[in-house]
């Protein structure tokens, strides 16, 4: 998601800077698994606003692949989502791309939160082709929540990827969403949730060769142009050296991208964590876990101490190696320059992005700071998620850079505030998997579980999805990708 200007995020982490790390990062955590499983009936008097996205934003450069969209991003690898149009005049929407959630929605334009006043939005005046009904919605992400009509509408991502499908039309938002720039959220889960499901819907119109795609995000550390890509209906071989090694999607996860973790460790020694699922989600920023598994990862860095009992870690800021992650077999280096924050004291102490809170039970929720470190691949007809380490692209930094992440200097900070947006669209901590249906964070950025927050009555049925069958022009489509999670927040006080 696209962060309000850096001013305005470090004067709302400075508004709770009073309050403990520790109690900061659980109230996010607990928004996050709050996520699916609450529900709200309310819906708000309707105003037309004009309103506008003015949020900054770093474009990616436009894609060579077919089928491929470039990954904006704020400028602090606090956010990345896409544009994608909606409707028969292509109105373009910011979309936060969440592999956490499965129902999609933009802001409405008569919607009258003052959320929705910073936004794009749209709405019956934006196409002729909308069909609305009086099918309703409603979402909860603890301490946001979004609610609204259901609709129907022409759906483009790509020239060769528009559908006709449903998607929520938001008519009240709460103010949480003031700072973020995602219009809207794409739901890239499995999960059923208010809505078509995206992948579904695209499964069902035969319209790809392959029902997969592949994300590569761009660190804002690496320098040189914006190359964050997601392709849809394959993968893209200049993101990636080596090949593509696949572990299957859990069959428990419920329609949640979710696989078998090995290990993970520090420095080349594993941490002895193990039977542990994790949950890949393009709408979390950074990594949590079970306070147990965080307190046995971080006993193997040096130096590391939590001050909160296993929530939080400083560790000291030469601890520059990086951390691993392993999946059937193979090993997955994460740099320095994203698992540590700037420091947070004059002690020379950086803060970890690894947090000890369990956004589902025994189970780890791996958000960008993974993510940016592979080139990830979700395939939807294997039921499977791929890693390749991921294609060097200007200055990436070396495994042992001692750079922290978040590119600029107030990244940490930028970044708590994109945790507490994920936090709010977390799923639930139930004992299904972790899933938002209807946020963009997994937990934080966007998980749909069963028993999720996603409340639906009808009284007017739209019609079945189907393919639009008039190609759509459509270069630079992009979704949302990144939602920032609990953690970030937190990180964000730390910095203070």
């Amino acid at each position: 998601m696209a962060c309000l200007p850096l001013a305005s995020s470090l004067t709302q982490v400075q508004a709770v800077k009073h309050e403990p790390l520790d109690t900061h990062v659980k109230g996010i955590a607990s928004r996050l698994a709050k996520k699916h499983g609450l529900e709200d009936h309310a819906k708000p008097a309707s105003t037309v606003h004009e309103r506008d996205n003015n949020f900054a934003l770093v474009s990616a450069a436009t894609p060579a692949a077919s089928n491929a969209v470039g990954i904006d991003q704020d400028g602090t690898d606090f956010s990345y989502f896409i544009q994608a149009e909606f409707g028969s005049a292509k109105t373009p929407m910011l979309m936060l791309l969440d592999t956490g959630a499965g129902t999609t929605w933009v802001m409405g334009s008569d919607c009258a939160s003052s959320a929705c006043t910073m936004h794009n939005s749209f709405g019956p005046a934006d196409s002729k082709t909308l069909q609305t009904s009086d099918e309703t919605f409603s979402i909860a992400y603890g301490s946001g929540k979004v609610a609204g009509n259901l609709a129907s509408d022409t759906f483009t991502v790509t020239s060769d990827l528009s559908l006709k499908m449903s998607f929520g039309i938001a008519n009240t938002t709460s103010d949480d969403f003031t700072q973020f720039p995602f219009d809207g959220i794409l739901g890239l889960s499995l999960r059923e949730g208010a809505t078509d499901n995206f992948w579904k819907t695209v499964k069902a119109a035969t319209i790809l060769a392959q029902n997969i795609f592949g994300v590569a995000l761009w660190r804002d550390a690496d320098g040189g142009p914006n190359t964050g890509e997601i392709i849809f209906g394959a993968t893209d071989s200049t993101k990636y050296t080596g090949s593509i090694a696949y572990t299957s999607v859990d069959p428990s996860a419920d329609g949640d991208w979710a696989i078998a973790m090995d290990d993970i460790g520090y420095s080349g020694v594993k941490a002895g964590i193990t039977q542990r699922l994790a949950y890949i989600d393009t709408g979390t920023t950074y990594v949590f876990g079970p306070a147990a598994d965080v307190a046995t990862l971080h006993a193997k860095i040096p130096g590391a101490v939590s001050a909160d009992g296993g929530t939080t870690y400083t560790v000291p800021c030469s601890s520059n190696q990086p951390l691993s992650v392993y999946f059937s077999g193979i090993t997955y280096n994460i740099s320095s320059v994203d698992w540590l924050s700037p420091a947070s004291n004059a002690g020379g102490n950086c803060t970890s992005n690894i947090y000890g809170h369990a956004v589902v039970a025994d189970a780890w929720l791996l958000g960008d700071l993974f993510i940016k470190n592979v080139y990830a691949v979700f395939d939807v007809d294997q039921s499977r998620i791929g890693f390749a380490k991921r294609a060097a692209s200007n200055a990436s930094p070396a495994p042992g850079s001692t750079t922290p992440s978040s590119g600029k200097g107030s990244t940490s900070a930028v970044s708590s505030v994109l945790s507490v947006v994920s936090a709010t669209m977390t799923p639930s901590s139930s004992s299904a998997p972790a899933g938002d249906d209807d946020s963009s964070l997994p937990g934080l950025s966007s998980h749909e579980t069963a028993g999720t927050v996603v409340a639906k009555s009808s009284s007017a049925a739209l019609p079945k999805s189907t393919i639009v069958t008039s190609p759509a022009s459509h270069t630079g489509s992009a979704i949302y990708v990144s939602v920032a999670c609990v953690v970030a927040a937190i990180a964000m006080v730390a910095s203070f």
